[in-house]
């Protein structure tokens, strides 16, 4: 969040305070990549260069995490001149690239034996601790000008795997959603974070190699068309018109999406207005800035405080605002929405720009 924040300040006004903020966090950030593989543990002393994973998680890498830098760091290896930042980080992409599963879709946590990664446990998700990693894939493969096949390569491997496995459709109303994975199973739930898949299926329809009337780019782009209806019935189906923190599906129920009771809160998340952003801005279809007004109407009338906007603890319960505003809030929330209902704007993400996932956009590599 902050290393883009402060390169995307930079890549717009072109002020070296901005780059060099960015390059002293990048120095302190970076010795996070100083293991025995390659692998960047998930917390760093900014003080001292130690660094680790996380106990909560037995200390096992977050795939997220690891794959979630490239863009920052390939960036700040452009600016500055410094080519270090840009080969660890891209390292892990060749690791990942050597390990990825014939199905395309990798464990959420990995281990690192002396040097020799390998995948502990077997959950697949586009949720938590998954998601992002994906979207790296497509994005460094944009910001280097299409030229980097291995990044295509491996998303494209994964999309393959999502549609042979988790892109699932419910009964009654044929609802389409990407579920997880666990021991082999599916697990009919989607996070409200997995809705960033409906911008990036859609990003990946329009930069297919293939082109876009190719199978592939319109299955893609169908998939992205019809999670995005989901992740807005997601909202539409509350009685505060915004979304939980995920939704659970069941099948042959009259209601076939419920709000599960351990996660009926909703924490400001941007995930769904980005898919409304990418889908309008690549199809010109003016049905997500109406979806993207309906969320934006509710999140002012049940999220808006005197000072800033709360999170909701049940969004079923119209007068349950708490006093927490995630930083994501106004990186990403705000921001997709704005654009949205900007189409003036400079950004193209099609042809100029790439976003990192954290909503800051830098300008795609000339060569």
């Amino acid at each position: 969040r902050s290393l883009g924040g402060l390169l995307a300040a930079y890549d717009f006004s072109k002020d070296k305070t901005f780059l060099d903020k960015a390059d002293d966090l990048g120095s302190r950030l970076i010795k996070a990549y100083d293991t025995p593989s390659g692998l960047p543990h998930g917390s760093i002393n900014l003080q001292t260069g130690r660094s680790s994973n996380f106990g909560w998680n037995s200390n096992a890498y977050i795939l997220a995490e690891i794959g979630t830098q490239q863009v920052e760091y390939r960036y700040l290896a452009r600016a500055t001149g410094k080519e270090s930042y840009e080969k660890k980080s891209d390292h892990v992409f060749e690791i990942l690239h050597d390990m990825q599963p014939d199905d395309g879709l990798f464990p959420q946590n990995l281990r690192d034996d002396s040097g020799s990664p390998s995948f502990s446990g077997s959950k697949i998700s586009f949720g938590a601790m998954g998601d992002s990693t994906y979207e790296y894939m497509l994005k460094i493969w944009v910001q280097g000008g299409k030229k980097e096949d291995m990044y295509r390569e491996m998303w494209d491997k994964a999309m393959m795997g999502v549609h042979d496995q988790l892109v699932q459709k419910t009964t009654p109303n044929g609802l389409t959603f990407l579920a997880d994975r666990n021991d082999g199973r599916i697990d009919r739930k989607m996070d409200h974070l997995a809705c960033f898949m409906g911008g990036a299926l859609a990003l990946g329809a329009y930069t297919d190699p293939r082109g876009l009337e190719s199978d592939r780019a319109q299955r893609d782009l169908k998939t992205a068309k019809a999670l995005t209806y989901t992740c807005y019935q997601m909202y539409a189906r509350t009685k505060t018109g915004i979304a939980p923190e995920f939704m659970q599906f069941r099948s042959g129920s009259g209601d076939d999406m419920q709000v599960p009771g351990s996660a009926h809160f909703y924490i400001l998340r941007p995930e769904t207005v980005e898919a409304f952003y990418y889908l309008n801005k690549l199809t010109g279809d003016p049905i997500y800035r109406e979806w993207g007004w309906e969320v934006f109407q509710s999140i002012e009338k049940y999220c808006k405080t005197k000072y800033g906007y709360g999170s909701l603890k049940d969004v079923n319960n119209p007068g349950s605002v708490e006093d927490r505003m995630e930083s994501f809030f106004m990186a990403e929330t705000l921001k997709y929405l704005y654009l949205l209902f900007d189409p003036d704007s400079e950004i193209d993400p099609l042809n100029k720009h790439v976003f990192n996932t954290e909503a800051h956009p830098v300008r795609i590599f000339e060569n």
